[in-house]
């Protein structure tokens, strides 16, 4: 049997530390939004000249006062994701088109132009707050029906740490948040959610049946008697992401990399944040009797 408890307060310390490192990045740093939340036009190029480069094509586009330009490859070293402040102009595109042409020839392609102003992507950042506020009040409420309010508050305890450090880790590498990254983030919420549930399910059943055995070995016995099912489901979930990131194209990468961050986060937390809970509120047989008479 692996001595889980032994660690609890080292990895308690560990994440109470994340946590703050992860919302003073959140606070001073913030985060990378796309042009979901922040608005603007992407363009994405690909181009049949294999001399021109990201450098020589921001260049060129640095001149047509488009605002913050980001031009970076997409991909591969013909393909070029470019991506500019909202621009009044209605015909930009064109203009950007015609820009091209007679500094490289007719060596783009263009293949994919998306536009979004900025009330749209305001509503969209508001959405997307709201899309987990939401998710993260219903997980509460239904744990707090189905167990007990320490289970509850244990729960929604290591829910918090999961989408903080999350977005913590996003913002301290710089990438970009998108509605990709939203739907990610809600995904975790419900992984998160079913690791602790199955933990919490076995801690109540052993609850009842050990009266004379404390929380803090009682949480321990049953992280061990449930590892086999939460090692098999992270690993097997982990595989099919990390084939997703390496694989997957650009477009995924965020999606999937945010899931492998939660994914991570989630088993880490079921054991050693959500189980902790209890071990500080001293739940006891009492605890579970009590309410099941209720």
């Amino acid at each position: 049997m692996i001595a889980f408890n032994k660690y609890y307060n080292k990895f308690n310390i560990l994440s109470v530390s994340l946590v703050i490192v992860s919302l003073l990045l959140l606070t001073f740093k913030g985060l990378n939004f796309g042009i979901d939340f922040k608005g603007g036009t992407l363009i994405e190029l690909r181009s049949t000249d294999s001399k021109i480069n990201v450098s020589s094509l921001r260049d060129n586009l640095s001149q047509m006062n488009l605002g913050d330009v980001s031009v970076k490859n997409f991909g591969n070293e013909t393909d070029f994701l470019i991506k500019f402040e909202n621009n009044e102009n209605k015909n930009v595109i064109e203009e950007i088109k015609k820009n091209l042409d007679k500094s490289f020839g007719n060596s783009f392609n263009f293949r994919r132009v998306e536009n979004v102003g900025p009330k749209v992507s305001a509503e969209l950042l508001r959405s997307g707050v709201i899309a987990i506020s939401v998710a993260l009040f219903l997980m509460l409420v239904y744990i707090w029906i189905r167990f007990e309010w320490q289970f509850s508050l244990g729960a929604i305890v290591a829910l918090f740490h999961d989408v903080i450090v999350t977005l913590g880790l996003f913002s301290l590498l710089g990438l970009e948040i998108n509605l990709s990254i939203i739907a990610a983030v809600l995904t975790i919420v419900g992984y998160s959610m079913n690791d602790t549930v199955v933990i919490f399910d076995r801690v109540r059943e052993n609850l009842r049946k050990y009266s004379d055995i404390k929380i803090f070995e009682l949480t321990n016995i049953s992280i061990n008697e449930t590892l086999s099912r939460t090692l098999i489901t992270s690993v097997t979930t982990l595989l099919a992401l990390l084939s997703i990131f390496f694989f997957g194209g650009e477009v995924l990468k965020g999606f999937s990399l945010a899931m492998i961050f939660g994914v991570i986060f989630g088993t880490y937390s079921s054991i050693y944040i959500a189980n902790t809970v209890l071990v500080r509120l001293n739940v006891s047989q009492k605890t579970v009797l009590r309410e099941d008479k209720n």
